[in-house]
């Protein structure tokens, strides 16, 4: 059975001023690569066989800060993991965006991608996976709205936030995928506490 781990990218400065970042490339802050340094310590501790990442800097940076101090094998990034294209929305904030397009914003073409071209996108990454690695233990290091996305499609969203470097786990039954773990935040308890 293939199981899969979401990962969310560390904090960048663009999360912490409300921006929309979509497919723009953006650094992780210092909070953020510290988050992705407290995530490979605890992943350290469980059984992974690789991580894959969207080619974005911001991920591939999580996933490459978690290799190193967890010891899991950096595979690859992959572009399907790109977080979803928003257009014209790209780098403003909800105030920016209402002032522009008014509060339908979400509703108006600005250029984003549809559900159905990320899910494609998806879909050819899951069957690549599941012919791929099977039986394995692969970590996906994403962003927010594509992972989100992709939960609401296989019918297992939540109305919780999806937190910076939050671990959510899939696991494949002949079904389909069960959900494990949402949105996972033990490797941080330690230092909000």
């Amino acid at each position: 059975m293939t199981t899969i781990g979401f990962i969310r990218h560390g904090s960048t400065e663009w999360n912490r001023l409300g921006k929309l970042q979509g497919q723009l490339d953006t650094d992780l802050t210092e909070e953020g690569q510290e988050q992705a340094r407290l995530l490979g310590v605890r992943l350290a501790q469980e059984a992974w066989d690789g991580i894959i990442s969207s080619d974005l800097t911001r991920a591939r940076e999580t996933g490459e800060i978690v290799s190193k101090l967890s010891g899991i094998p950096f595979l690859r990034t992959d572009k399907r993991l790109r977080e979803r294209r928003y257009g014209q929305a790209e780098g403003t904030t909800v105030a920016e965006r209402e002032e522009r397009w008014g509060p339908d914003w979400k509703l108006q073409e600005l250029g984003q991608e549809s559900d159905d071209d990320l899910w494609a996108r998806w879909s050819e990454l899951e069957a690549e996976l599941l012919k791929d690695y099977p039986d394995k233990n692969i970590l996906l290091i994403s962003h927010g709205g594509f992972i989100v996305q992709v939960l609401r499609v296989l019918r297992m969203d939540s109305e919780d936030y999806l937190q910076n470097t939050s671990l959510t786990i899939l696991l494949r039954r002949e079904t389909g995928w069960e959900l494990q773990l949402y949105n996972c935040l033990n490797h941080l308890q330690s230092v909000t506490e």
